[in-house]
């Protein structure tokens, strides 16, 4: 059995932070886990309703950018790992007004840093993106030494966070890893993002906006699968490394699209193309050979399953995004996929 540990997640009430909690009380049955969330637009308070009775599972409603209630976390709740999903993560959003991506991303995590460094925290693991490497041409994959080169920006204050994060190593010896992840779809996504929004847009056969001509592309991963490849770089990842993961499934948005209405059964006539996105990167591709030599991780879950099982989800859970998907969300997504 492994040794009781106490993890403060943050932003756990997002998508992929809701995910990893579940999937961490699910392998250790002795751990506590600390969730701290602002309950922002796309944090749900609503996603862990499961484990209200869970005895290792603690929610605390707070800002990662209050250096007064993270410290007082760090110190009352003795925490052993700081694992830091909370972050303003849509690009669109970012594109519109910058500012609290730079104050929740970038003065969050110093913040998470500096009192990581003040309560002698063992261990902070920064979630971060394949976006802060930029854009792809045709050819060839982001590696761990791939320069930093964002293009939104969201995608700027991620990669001003893992700099951060890197100072912070180097200048106090803090014990840190850096994770940059391809791609997530599956359970409790925002709709917002491309499959779930796709998903639910054809649940109502409303049109499917797709910006551009629909031909960038992405590396898709499951988010288990992420999920599976955070705890063996939180229990096995070597200090001062940066760890990719990637889903080994590239495909186009277009083709994503047409084979989520293939699998609902929904004419491809649903299909519109928006104005494109300002600065939108063309491809995305993850080489996480490293992740695959060191700790033995490869992503199990291929896109034709995955994708089933997402879909599978959103289709039992309408009452869950049908919530999401007014006022403040609907004043929004008129505003982003005007045909113009």
């Amino acid at each position: 059995m492994a040794k009781e540990k106490t993890i403060l997640v943050t932003g756990g009430c997002g998508f992929i932070g809701t995910n990893f909690i579940y999937y961490m009380l699910g392998q250790y049955q002795n751990y506590r886990i600390i969730n701290l969330d602002k309950l922002t637009y796309c944090g749900n308070l609503d996603n862990l309703c499961e484990l209200v009775n869970n005895p290792h599972y603690f929610f605390i409603k707070g800002d990662i950018a209050d250096k007064e209630k993270v410290v007082k976390i760090l110190r009352e709740e003795k925490i052993e790992v700081i694992v830091n999903f909370a972050a303003e993560s849509h690009v669109d959003r970012s594109i519109e007004e910058p500012d609290p991506f730079l104050r929740t991303n970038v003065l969050g995590t110093q913040i998470l840093l500096q009192g990581m460094l003040e309560m002698r925290v063992p261990l902070f693991i920064q979630i971060s993106t394949d976006e802060v490497y930029g854009s792809l041409g045709d050819t060839g994959f982001f590696t761990e030494t791939t320069s930093l080169k964002p293009n939104s920006p969201y995608a700027a204050s991620k990669a001003a966070a893992d700099l951060l994060v890197r100072a912070y190593t180097k200048t106090y010896g803090l014990t840190t890893i850096i994770t940059r992840c391809s791609n997530n779809y599956g359970p409790y996504q925002f709709p917002e993002k491309l499959i779930p929004l796709m998903i639910s847009n054809a649940l109502e056969d409303r049109e499917l906006p797709i910006y551009g001509d629909g031909s960038n592309v992405r590396d898709w991963i499951y988010v288990e699968d992420h999920c599976q490849a955070l705890d063996l770089i939180l229990h096995h990842g070597r200090s001062g490394e940066i760890y990719n993961v990637g889903g080994n499934s590239e495909l186009t948005n277009l083709e994503v699209v047409r084979t989520i209405l293939s699998i609902l059964d929904k004419p491809e006539s649903l299909i519109c193309f928006v104005k494109d996105r300002p600065g939108h990167d063309r491809r995305y591709a993850m080489d996480f050979s490293k992740l695959h030599k060191e700790l033995g991780w490869y992503p199990k879950v291929k896109f034709e399953e995955g994708i089933r099982r997402a879909i599978n989800w959103y289709v039992t859970h309408q009452d869950w995004w049908q919530r999401i998907k007014t006022g403040e969300y609907k004043e929004y997504y008129e505003r982003m996929y005007d045909k113009r």
